[in-house]
Parts: C-alpha cells; sequence; structure tokens
C-alpha cells in the first residue's frame, strides 16, 4: 500500500514571519491526521525556523528547489549539504524552474543525484505544457523527461523518490486536468516508463502525485484514482484551512 503524500509548494511566497504564522496554524489542524504523509515546501530563507517549528509533528520539510554540487563558488546557489542538516524532500524539476530559469533535462539528473547521494528525496516533476498537450505530445514529453531525469539512478533509489506529474496548462490557472486524465497519464505513461525501466513491482511501489490547481472542492475527484498517490499543491497550500482540508479529503479518499 503506498502512503499518500501532500506536500505544499509555497513558491515565492511569505517573509518568515509569515512563514512561522503559517506553520503554526497548520500544525493545529494537521496534528491529529493520519494515513497521509505531509510535507511543506518553504523559500530558502524560511527553513530553519519551519524546521525547529515542525520537529516535533511528524510533518515533513522539503526545500523547492537545490544545487547539484556539494560547494564552490557558485553565488546564491544551495547544495545538498545544506539543505541535509534542515529537510527530507526536495522539488526538483518543477515546471517554472524549466520555463523561468532554463533548467534543462540534463541539468534536473544532475541534481536527483545529489539529492540522493546525500539522502535527500527528490519530488520529481514532470509534465506537458498547453501546446504540447494540445498536440497529442502529453506521453511523449512525460516520458522524455521522466527517463532523463532517472538516467543511471538505480532501482533501491527510484524506491525513494516521488514524481509529481503537473501539466503545466493546469498550474495556477484554475484549469485542472480531470481526474480521469491525470489517473491515465500516471498510469499509462510514468508507471508504464517506469516498468519498462525498473519493472512492473517496482513502478507500483513509486508514489506519484498530481499537481495543477488542486483545491479542496476537486482534491477528491484526483485522490479517488487509483494510481494518484497525492498532491503537489501550489496555491492552496498558502491558506491553512484550504491545505489542511485537502489532507482530510484526501485520507477519506484514500480509506
Amino acid at each position: 500500500m503506498r502512503v499518500p503524500i501532500i506536500a505544499g509548494n509555497w513558491k515565492c511566497y511569505k517573509t518568515v514571519a509569515e512563514a512561522v504564522a503559517l506553520v503554526r496554524e497548520l500544525r493545529q489542524g494537521l496534528m491529529n491526521i493520519k494515513g497521509v504523509e505531509v510535507v511543506l515546501c518553504p523559500s530558502f530563507v524560511a527553513l530553519a525556523p519551519v524546521a525547529d517549528l515542525l520537529k516535533p509533528t511528524g510533518i515533513g520539510l522539503g526545500a523547492q528547489n537545490m544545487f547539484w554540487e556539494d560547494q564552490g563558488a557558485y553565488t546564491g546557489e544551495v547544495s545538498p549539504l545544506m539543505l541535509k542538516e534542515l529537510c527530507q524532500y526536495v522539488i526538483l524539476g518543477h515546471s517554472e524552474r524549466r520555463q523561468y530559469f532554463g533548467e534543462t533535462d540534463e541539468g534536473v539528473n544532475r541534481k536527483v543525484k545529489a539529492a540522493l547521494r546525500h539522502g535527500l528525496k527528490p519530488i520529481v516533476c514532470v509534465g506537458e505544457n498547453l501546446a504540447e498537450n494540445e498536440a497529442g505530445r502529453t506521453a511523449e514529453v512525460v516520458e522524455r523527461q521522466l527517463r532523463a531525469a532517472l538516467r543511471d539512478i538505480s532501482a533501491e533509489q527510484v524506491r525513494s523518490l516521488v514524481i509529481a506529474y503537473e501539466p503545466v496548462w493546469a498550474i495556477g490557472t484554475g484549469r485542472p486536468a480531470t481526474g480521469a486524465g491525470a489517473n491515465a497519464v500516471i498510469g499509462q505513461t510514468v508507471r508504464g516508463t517506469l516498468a519498462e525501466l525498473y519493472g512492473k513491482a517496482l513502478a507500483q511501489e513509486v508514489r506519484i502525485q498530481y499537481g495543477g490547481s488542486v483545491n479542496p472542492k476537486n482534491i477528491a475527484e484526483f485522490m479517488t484514482q487509483p494510481d494518484i498517490d497525492g498532491a503537489l499543491v501550489g496555491g492552496a497550500s498558502l491558506k491553512a484551512a484550504d491545505f489542511v482540508a485537502i489532507v482530510q479529503e484526501t485520507v477519506r479518499a484514500k480509506q
């Protein structure tokens, strides 16, 4: 049984003080929820204070990005050595990193390797843009991104990572995929590619999230699908009541 995982990606929102206030509010609503893993991903500057607040809770902590080198003259970058002292997860290959900062499939692969080398659990993002979707290239693009991200990654290492299918056209647009549509991509393309690379049994072990305009009203549509194991939540993770409701609905849907 795959334990569902709900991760909140706060992106470039919340000052340190605001992040601390949000975590304090979230702790109250999430403390007694069982049957789902919850991960919060604030900005780099808020990681340390949020880590302190989460220590007694069982709520996980993740970074939103990471450089692939351990250290060096890389002004502005954050290394896996810095992150491993603070968090357990790191989001890699998010479409906004690809779109705005020129990240490539090769670069994502280097980051995945570096994260795994230091015991961090990558949340590896894949997904097609609107033009690719409308051209019927979803499977081609998702498979290419996934194969590239996992190049030279062992079966044992794959067991510790999470994959997030996030169609770019659904992120922050209020136009989510349908539950059935997301499940088809995840079940056929993502798990299918994993099965080709590592075998069918392992493909059934890996947790795969959906992301893209997830909210309390539509989360059940995704969580009732057999191949979707959670969500990577953007805007709705910035509001404590909405994020807690998403976690609660996930537990109900997966029971």
